[in-house]
């Protein structure tokens, strides 16, 4: 089983606009989504369409918090969360005809024993992975995440800021920075393809078995022990980029958790977020078809 921790979830708001945003004027649209997110929560929701059992946690609080836990129970996710005393936050992404806006709450302030209950529940569901994505609360820092790594006998993955991968100092499974966290972690140039992987190679020095990096519309890198891999993108109609990232670790662990060959486990990825850009928000409807989309991702070894 797969269980997923957001540490700082929220409900995204998306709004959809049939006109350009202009300074000072109203806009008006009657085109909107809220739904639950956070990293952790996104990769659940589509691993349970992928087939892979799951289970999503983290920290929730307020009528923010129960707004989540309802929808989740509506959905029929398997989930556990901790409560805290304040409210969890709400983002926003404006969709305009010209650009894509987006607003995030920093969220509510976190007392750190807060950690030593999640990680009981962890324990308490025994999983095989653990995923750990998305920012940190306020009252927090990287310590908890590296408390949740050495937690159990679990397997952990990694999906947060650049800066924070800098500094954890457990062992990690997996980590999926894109092209700017990649830059963050590394202090090094991502400029070009091969300065993106000795960028993801120095970072897998830093404690990570494997890096998979998410480079937009320049496709994504896998850099392993095993194998050191590219994939191109795929050519999709783009709609919207929320939770192109977590779509992908999806995939990618989808494809792990069916033992995949790194080079399947990459196109898995590609595939999945592929379909999440093509539609508004973070919700799927469903994700038939992935392997046959997967099939059409072009892998190549060792780039240049």
């Amino acid at each position: 089983m797969i269980l997923t921790v957001t540490l700082n979830p929220a409900i995204d708001h998306t709004l959809s606009l049939s006109e350009p945003l202009v300074d000072g004027d109203v806009a008006r649209t009657n085109e909107y989504q809220l739904q639950s997110g956070g990293k952790g929560i996104n990769v659940s929701q589509y691993l349970r369409h992928l087939d892979i059992e799951t289970t999503t946690t983290g920290l929730l609080g307020g009528t923010t918090g129960q707004f989540i836990r309802n929808e989740l129970a509506d959905q029929g996710l398997a989930h556990d969360f901790v409560d805290i005393e304040e409210r969890t936050r709400l983002n926003t992404t404006v969709l305009a005809p010209d650009a894509e806006y987006k607003v995030n709450h920093e969220g509510p302030t976190v007392d750190d024993s807060a950690i030593d209950e999640l990680v009981e529940r962890l324990r308490d569901h025994d999983p095989e992975v653990v995923v750990v994505g998305g920012s940190l609360p306020p009252g927090l820092d990287v310590d908890a995440v590296d408390r949740i790594a050495e937690g159990g006998p679990w397997e952990t993955v990694v999906d947060v800021g650049g800066e924070s991968l800098a500094d954890l100092d457990a062992h990690y499974s997996l980590c999926k920075p894109n092209r700017v966290e990649l830059e963050d972690a590394t202090g090094m140039s991502v400029e070009t393809l091969a300065d993106c992987r000795a960028a993801a190679q120095a970072l897998r020095e830093q404690g990570f078995d494997r890096v998979v990096a998410s480079l937009g519309a320049d496709g994504a890198l896998y850099v392993g022990e095993d194998a050191v891999l590219y994939a191109e993108p795929l050519e999709v109609d783009v709609v919207d980029t929320v939770g192109a990232g977590d779509a992908m670790l999806s995939g990618v662990l989808a494809a792990w958790h069916a033992r995949a060959s790194p080079e399947r486990t990459l196109s898995y990825g590609i595939a999945v977020s592929s379909r999440l850009v093509g539609v508004v928000g973070t919700a799927v409807e469903d994700l038939d078809g992935i392997p046959t989309l997967a099939d059409r991702v072009t892998v190549v070894e060792d780039p240049d």
